[in-house]
């Protein structure tokens, strides 16, 4: 169940992040890309993307571990927009899907979704029972 919200978060911070013109970030709709399949293609690529931060994230955070240290975690700004790169590469091989034209905007629009599931996630989280 927290994996679906965390997906759920994940899309409407990419959907927020992809309504910023400046930055060059974008999200191709499934054809015929109306409504639903605008909001299929998020989950999906949210899906892949928390998938990726799993995977991928925790091998380069424990690989990066003494980076993280030297610059005390400010490199994981770097490593959030390169596993933000790897989504949009992994859905580039089809016709829809995350696109990210520069590395650097994708360090700051995986800023920025990072903020968004920050605030979600101190909003929905779970209380404790007393």
């Amino acid at each position: 169940m927290r994996f679906i919200i965390r997906v759920v978060i994940n899309a409407f911070a990419i959907w927020v992040v992809t309504l910023i013109p400046a930055l060059t970030v974008s999200v191709i709709a499934f054809p015929p890309g109306q409504t639903l399949q605008l909001v299929l293609t998020l989950l999906a690529v949210a899906a892949i993307f928390a998938i990726v931060n799993t995977i991928v994230g925790t091998v380069i955070k424990i690989v990066a571990f003494p980076l993280y240290i030297i610059t005390l975690g400010l490199i994981s700004l770097v490593v959030n927009g390169f596993l933000l790169w790897v989504t949009a590469w992994l859905t580039h091989w089809w016709s829809w899907g995350l696109r990210v034209d520069s590395f650097w905007w994708g360090v700051v629009a995986a800023l920025l979704i990072t903020v968004i599931n920050w605030i979600f996630g101190v909003i929905l989280r779970p209380q404790r029972k007393r």
